[in-house]
């Protein structure tokens, strides 16, 4: 993450996160480094389905039909968040942490990330194999600063 936060500041590029199921943990993560001032513009947790209506101006026919743990939630996510904050990198994340909550259909561990760069925006899906919900977090963000390293 330090050297995500270096290469960042040296490319003058700000990020932004809308999370649910990682409840702040990324942006915990980069603020944790210091220069994060420099690169870090806005984190919004939008955890339950009000908020992401709410803040995120997510439509609730795209809940109602998709779900909040989908491609679909996550790609409206990530492209509202992209129109409030105008920073050039914009991350969300969507998923399932457990232990509980998940289904055949959309198990624990199911995560999407989704980051939109300029007019470049690439959503994630992803099955991590655990079923502690910090592990599941962690993974989260370690899988989302990874993707953002390899995009910039």
């Amino acid at each position: 993450m330090n050297s995500l936060v270096k290469k960042l500041i040296k490319k003058k590029l700000k990020i932004s996160f809308a999370e649910s199921c990682t409840g702040g943990m990324l942006a915990s993560s980069i603020t944790s480094i210091s220069g994060a001032s420099k690169i870090f513009n806005l984190g919004l947790i939008t955890y339950s389905d009000q908020a992401k209506i709410k803040l995120l101006k997510i439509n609730k026919n795209t809940l109602k039909k998709y779900g909040a743990v989908s491609y679909e939630c996550c790609l409206a996510m990530v492209n509202n968040l992209s129109k409030i904050s105008k920073a050039n990198i914009n991350v969300s994340i969507t998923g399932i942490a457990g232990p509980n909550g998940g289904t055949k259909q959309k198990p624990v561990g199911l995560v999407f990330i989704g980051i939109k760069k300029g007019s470049k925006t690439l959503i994630k899906k992803n099955f991590f194999k655990s079923k502690n919900r910090k592990l599941i977090q962690r993974a989260t963000v370690k899988k989302t600063f990874y993707l953002v390293n390899s995009l910039i």
